[in-house]
């Protein structure tokens, strides 16, 4: 609680205890100087706050509202009513600003991972500066427990990172020489030394803190609708109030007294706060509660689209799978998986292709490249090398049928790796692209919680993506699609009729086709430029789950919104009403204005639990 908060507390309490000894004291002068006391005390910011608008032209809100109706009950001497309802309404105010304080403490927890300094090493020594005032191409020192301040590359030291104020990831992550360290990590071991690869402005702290700070920009359809609302309403309602008060009087000869009650009574239910504030605040929750997983949604008018989703595409490298070679099939031939992988490690251990990256990875054992020698790379074909004296070959099966070697075909889907040694085919690694290892999971979820058509854009060829399609259950697949062919692909599954369409991607070459469909949703993308720039919904780990939670988070915010819609609206107009037909209770108009307030923001805040 704020100290103005703190404040108004300690004014309310003070009003009521004014207020109840007014009830209790019999002496009628005493009692309505009491809770003329208690009116003033809780409620002169309020009457001010209604003079001044006045005088600069804005005059229909709640607050002009709530002191017509506090003043007419005074002058019809209504005075523990008129202090009842601005005690109450101050109340459901002070209630309203703590419910707000909350669904921002979820967001503001993200700001805090902006760092405070930078340690540069300028000229041999080490100087603490503003983040903004280091320089590309510095050299800057991050220290156990101090975050990175700078997008950069390592130069010197391993530790592990924690990410997960930008992940939602609690696993640390560790780097070492040559790793990718993104600002907004925090150093958990080990000093190490960052070669900075661009100014703070273009680090990804910067551009995420950017969108966190401008998420409420995007206005929603429901927040569209609720603004326009309040503008036309409150002058009806004002126009109403008036007519109730003086039209049956003037024309059918009926009380003034009895007709201006009921318009006060009009005026006090008819105050929009309710729905002024929960739409707004439900909005501002469900965007804290997916920040707070790692999931940043770049304002209420694309979670609003995300909730209506029902078909979703995915690239597929990257997305639905690691996104490299990985050996996924080891098929020896007369000597045992171990040994084969041993000639392919040494083999591979000069040649930094992708393909031998990932058969040294996979081999995972120390290599001795002494017992290697003569090794040449033969283009479009494999390698061919000395090791232990005797003869090998890596390659295609054509590098093995060269050499006269019997070789069987081999039909498994991805690159395939034949090995031939001292004259002899031994066998075979199939390496391909790994499906992640929540993405089957993830793809029978989504379908489960009502995700109609799934679909795979690639461009990779159509046994590989037909492959990983079958795994996955995915409904549709289209593959060997160049980015072009992917946008015009994305756009016939946007336009033909049946509902929202999503596109999940990683965020760099499938910029264009996140910038078109109805709600681009960028995988992975720490540190990606393309990704934050590009997509609705940027995903900062690489778990496919996250999509599903985005979803989930969107439709139930999209449910209290619309349940705080109807509850404020059937209430009020059902009270409005009734006090036009006699029902001029003012306890009953309190509840309706107050009261419903009350629900629908303590409604809004179940956002911040999702």
């Amino acid at each position: 609680m704020s100290k103005r908060q703190k404040r108004n507390l300690k004014r309310i309490i003070t009003a009521f205890v004014i207020f109840i000894a007014g009830a209790i004291i019999p002496d009628i002068t005493i009692k309505i100087a009491l809770q003329m006391i208690a009116y003033l005390t809780v409620g002169y910011d309020v009457l001010l706050s209604a003079v001044r608008k006045i005088f600069r032209g804005n005059i229909f809100d709640e607050e002009f509202l709530m002191t017509l109706a506090t003043v007419g009950a005074i002058i019809m001497q209504e005075f523990s009513e008129a202090a009842m309802v601005m005690l109450l309404f101050q109340t459901g105010e002070l209630f309203q600003g703590i419910a707000v304080g909350k669904s921002r403490k979820s967001i503001k927890e993200l700001m805090k991972i902006k760092p405070e300094f930078a340690t540069v090493l300028r000229d041999g020594e080490e100087v603490k500066l503003p983040p903004e005032k280091v320089e590309k191409g510095e050299l800057i020192i991050v220290l156990p427990g101090e975050r990175v301040p700078l997008d950069g590359i390592i130069e010197e030291g391993t530790s592990s990172f924690d990410s997960s104020s930008l992940t939602g990831e609690s696993i640390p992550v560790n780097l070492g020489v040559d790793g990718k360290a993104i600002s907004g990590m925090i150093n958990l071991d080990s000093p190490v030394k960052i070669r900075v690869s661009g100014v703070y402005a273009e680090s990804t702290i910067a551009k995420i803190l950017h969108l966190v700070e401008n998420s409420a920009v995007h206005k929603s359809q429901s927040e569209k609708f609720i603004t326009k609302f309040s503008r036309r309403y409150t002058p009806l309602v004002l126009l109403a109030a008036v007519i109730t008060a003086f039209l049956p009087p003037l024309a059918f000869g009926a009380s003034f007294s009895v007709w201006i009650r009921r318009a006060l009574v009009f005026l006090v239910v008819s105050c929009p706060c309710a729905l002024v504030i929960s739409v707004p605040l439900s909005f501002f929750g469900g965007i804290g509660a997916a920040s707070k997983r790692g999931i940043l949604i770049k304002g209420s008018s694309h979670l609003e689209m995300l909730s209506k989703v029902n078909k979703i595409a995915f690239d597929k490298t990257g997305t639905l799978t690691r996104g490299g070679f990985f050996v996924t099939k080891i098929m020896p031939q007369g000597v045992s998986e171990e040994r084969l992988m041993e000639i392919a490690a040494l083999g591979e251990s000069f040649s930094t292709h992708p393909i031998a990256l990932s058969i040294i990875n996979a081999y995972g054992k120390a290599i001795d490249k002494t017992r290697v020698s003569d090794v040449v790379n033969m283009a479009g074909l494999g390698i061919k090398a000395t090791i232990d004296s005797k003869e090998a070959l890596l390659g295609n099966i054509e590098l093995i049928k060269e050499q006269k070697i019997d070789v069987p075909q081999i039909t498994e889907p991805g690159s395939i790796v034949y090995i031939a040694y001292d004259k002899e085919y031994i066998g075979a690694i199939v390496l391909a692209d790994e499906i992640k290892p929540d993405s089957k999971e993830a793809i029978e979820t989504l379908k489960e919680n009502g995700i109609r058509r799934t679909v795979m854009l690639t461009g990779d060829n159509m046994l590989v993506a037909q492959r990983i399609g079958e795994k996955l259950l995915i409904d549709e697949i289209h593959a060997s699609l160049m980015p072009s062919d992917k946008v015009e692909k994305a756009l016939s599954l946007k336009e033909d009729g049946e509902g929202k369409l999503a596109f999940a991607g990683d965020g760099i070459n499938d910029a264009p086709v996140l910038s078109c469909v109805d709600v681009g949703i960028a995988m992975g993308a720490l540190g990606s430029d393309a990704a934050i720039e590009a997509a609705d919904v940027v995903i900062m780990n690489d778990s496919l789950m996250a999509v599903n939670d985005s979803i989930k988070i969107a439709r139930k915010t999209m449910r209290i919104v619309r349940q705080n819609i109807i509850i404020s609206l059937v209430i009020k107009f059902g009270v409005m009403v009734l006090s036009t037909l006699g029902f001029d209770n003012m306890y009953a108009a309190i509840f309706a204005d107050v009261g419903v307030m009350v629900l629908a923001v303590l409604n809004a805040m179940r956002t911040l639990r999702l």
